[in-house]
């Protein structure tokens, strides 16, 4: 670093001071949500340059499942990095990554043999996903749902479900890619709506036998947090088996215990014939793959699949140590207690705010939400009210995010780690929050 650059990172020490330099260097399309600068993290706490202390009910969305640092984590990463960082896995391979593969396809649902390949990110592994499936079908099309979220990149783009802001101004998008309705309780959206939707799909605009994937996330992420029913997911496990339909279950934010389970479609007891990790896989370290069954993965011929830093010795190194984190410290466990917990604590402030709190979300262990409404009426969303409770959040120490395709839900993903004392510290501060948006 120049003397220059020394002495000016010296002389800036808030906040501020650094998202006035962040908006003059990083383009205005990578926004970000607050304007507080991370010096450091521990488990489910975060301290900025300012000193200011953070609970995290965000976990850089729903990566660090093991905590910010998780020792075991650190501790095998610096082991990697005395060995050697990249290698590339496509030219001279590793151990580890061989050894990340056998756990996963160990992990996957279902008895079917699994294969693995590993990529960088999670719309990496959705694109790979749909490559995997033509080449195994020799069909064109893919069919996604309404509200949810794949990823930024022009095919996950197009089997993205949200127009603003993922999707406007970036088309044309990818062809041969068809949307169907969610199904959605709470907004009056039926899995037989669904069904006969999908249903209408087959009859106008593409044939069940030209489909090579239809594509789910088992909740919906950005798109809600919706849950898919058990019912559902069963019942598009068998149209994909009428039709000889892949079957592609997103897992990227569901994944490594965060639902309650190890994989969200486990809830369904079904085996999906993808599936995609990226996420909490590595516990902050950059990693994505695509887990599927054997006969459906080798479809590609050699070298049809990869990418430079896919499978990072780094990233496989965290990732081992997450799995050993998840499985010695019960943190699937852990995660439904988390759930109980935030069920009970948002219930409370839904009776206290019925105009405001219209649902809450709590069935899929700590993969949680609640949408903002006014006057109760899930038909009136308040994306105000959200953003406000938002901001009043991180002015009070705690960090949230919102999502949802009308921007009025905040989800809750702390870390599986988090102490009950430290969560229920956070509910507190979403109470006062809560409290004062809805009185102003």
């Amino acid at each position: 670093m120049s003397q220059s650059a020394k002495k000016l990172n010296a002389q800036v020490t808030t906040n501020a001071q650094w998202q006035v330099r962040k908006e003059a260097a990083i383009a205005r399309g990578q926004g970000n949500i607050a304007s507080v600068y991370v010096d450091r993290a521990e488990n489910a706490e975060m301290w900025d340059v300012e000193g200011t202390r953070y609970i995290d009910f965000g976990t850089g969305i729903a990566v660090c499942n093991t905590g910010h640092l998780h020792p075991r984590v650190k501790a095998a990463v610096a082991a990697q990095l005395d060995r050697f960082s990249h290698t590339c896995v496509m030219v001279t391979p590793y151990d580890s990554a061989v050894e990340l593969a056998e756990k996963l396809n160990e992990l996957a649902p279902g008895t079917s043999p699994k294969k693995t390949i590993f990529v960088t990110t999670g719309a990496e592994a959705i694109e790979n996903c749909v490559k995997i499936a033509r080449a195994h079908t020799g069909r064109r099309g893919v069919i996604a749902f309404n509200g949810g979220f794949h990823g930024r990149t022009m095919l996950a783009m197009g089997l993205t479900g949200k127009i603003t802001p993922y999707k406007n101004l970036f088309g044309p998008f990818p062809a041969e890619i068809y949307h169907a309705p969610f199904p959605i309780d709470y907004h009056g959206i039926s899995i037989e709506d669904s069904l006969k939707a999908l249903d209408a799909l087959f009859k106008a605009d593409i044939a069940p036998s030209d489909v090579a994937a239809i594509m789910v996330e088992p909740v919906q992420g950005e798109g809600g947090f919706y849950p898919a029913s058990n019912e559902f997911m069963q019942a598009l496990r068998k149209i994909c088996d009428e039709h000889g339909i892949v079957l592609i279950a997103d897992e990227i934010q569901t994944g490594f215990g965060r639902t309650g389970k190890f994989f969200c479609c486990e809830y369904a007891d079904i085996e999906p014939d993808l599936m995609t990790v990226a996420k909490g896989v590595a516990g902050g370290f950059p990693l994505a793959a695509v887990v599927g069954k054997s006969e459906i993965m080798d479809a590609p011929l050699p070298g049809g699949l990869g990418g430079t830093y896919g499978g990072s010795p780094i990233g496989c190194a965290a990732a081992l140590a997450v799995i050993d984190v998840i499985r010695d410290e019960k943190l699937v466990v852990a995660s439904n207690r988390i759930g109980k917990l935030f069920e009970k604590r948002l219930g409370q402030l839904q009776q206290k705010f019925p105009d405001a709190i219209g649902d809450i979300r709590t069935s899929r262990g700590a993969m949680m939400a609640m949408e903002l409404v006014k006057n109760g009426s899930a038909d009136q969303p308040d994306p105000d009210l959200t953003k406000a409770i938002v901001t009043e959040a991180y002015a009070n120490g705690l960090v949230l995010l919102s999502c949802g395709t009308r921007g009025n839900v905040i989800r809750f993903l702390p870390p599986l780690t988090i102490s009950d004392e430290l969560a229920n510290e956070g509910l507190d501060i979403l109470a006062t929050c809560i409290e004062k948006c809805c009185s102003t």
